[in-house]
């Protein structure tokens, strides 16, 4: 193994320990791969040599580290590849390390049970259509003709998907830095159900980065969702807006179409979070003018409630499906 995926568990609000947190793995290796909001990949060939210790033995230390210096546990994956070990991910939890063994007979062994939703890329749609032909898992995946699944889902991603549920990973680990952003995360007092509820904490995690964002004079390219379930796991579905943006409505558009396309059905949500990404002076932003007399309304009340807000506090002025 040659590659850690690794994320962090950390609570609601402390996402900006991200930053730390990849310079604590920056500490083994200078190839680190940010994977916001809570995760990152590494790839440490040169640290085990450097180190003398195998990726699983360094997982250890990274683990022990990030608990003394941050309190922040992690789960680890480890593989191969980048593929392999966000793969194996799934399987980890704090304190233990999941790894993905590098000979190829038990790669494929380890992949043949995984469901196809395992394998990153493979979005509920694909996995759906695949599921119809009775592809649910990846061992029928990996024993597929490669013009059958290139007739379900498309030449090139039938291609892609046969190499992967085979365990052949081309990917690479490329260095990057987290962006700069916002983030506005709503949690739950208990696990919540009611889509009703979870609509309402979009509202308001869309309303505060709207307010944010205008106080500090710029805009947002790119609004990412991530869904915190009650077990721990989570979704995450990032969308780039058709122009930059600090409009709450535009956000909150934005926001409601990726909960939707999650097409959650009776999930325990322990936390909501949006992150505003790619971020712009408001000043250097184009926009796509518009006559749209309502549209012009809303953001000349925008304006106002802003007003108020800098006057009065951030609750002076809220949605009325947030006032009760």
């Amino acid at each position: 193994m040659t590659i850690l995926c690794v994320r962090f568990q950390l609570p609601p609000m402390y996402e900006a320990a991200l930053p730390g947190l990849l310079g604590l793995l920056e500490d083994f290796t200078p190839v680190v791969e940010a994977l916001p909001p809570d995760g990152a990949l590494a790839d440490l060939r040169g640290a085990q040599r450097y180190f003398g210790r195998d990726a699983v033995e360094l997982a250890s230390v990274i683990r022990v580290r990030a608990l003394a210096r941050y309190g922040v546990d992690c789960a680890i994956g480890a593989g191969p590849g980048p593929m392999l070990a966000r793969v194996a991910l799934r399987g980890a939890r704090p304190g233990v390390t999941c790894a993905v063994p590098e000979a190829p007979d038990a790669v494929a062994e380890f992949l043949a049970g995984l469901p196809v939703s395992a394998l990153p890329g493979v979005g509920a749609a694909t996995a759906r259509t695949l599921r119809e032909y009775g592809l649910d898992t990846l061992g029928p995946v990996a024993a597929a003709p490669l013009s059958t699944l290139q007739r379900l889902i498309g030449a090139r991603a039938g291609r892609e998907l046969r190499e992967r549920a085979n365990g052949i990973d081309r990917g690479r680990v490329v260095p990057n830095a987290v962006s700069r952003s916002l983030v506005a995360e709503q949690p739950f007092a208990l696990d919540e159900l009611d889509p009703g509820r979870h609509h309402r904490a979009l509202l308001s995690a869309a309303e505060e980065l709207g307010a944010r964002l205008r106080a500090l004079e710029q805009v947002c390219r790119t609004l990412t969702l991530t869904v915190r379930y009650a077990d721990r796991s989570s979704t995450t579905r990032s969308r780039t807006l058709k122009e930059p943006t600090a409009h709450s409505a535009a956000l909150t558009r934005t926001a409601y179409g990726m909960y939707e396309a999650l097409g959650l059905q009776r999930a325990r949500v322990r936390a909501i979070a949006l992150r505003a990404e790619g971020l712009t002076c408001a000043d250097q932003a184009s926009y796509q003018l518009t006559f749209d007399p309502v549209d012009e309304k809303v953001r000349r009340i925008e304006e106002v409630a802003d007003r108020v807000r800098a006057k009065f506090g951030p609750r002076a002025v809220i949605p009325g499906s947030l006032a009760a």
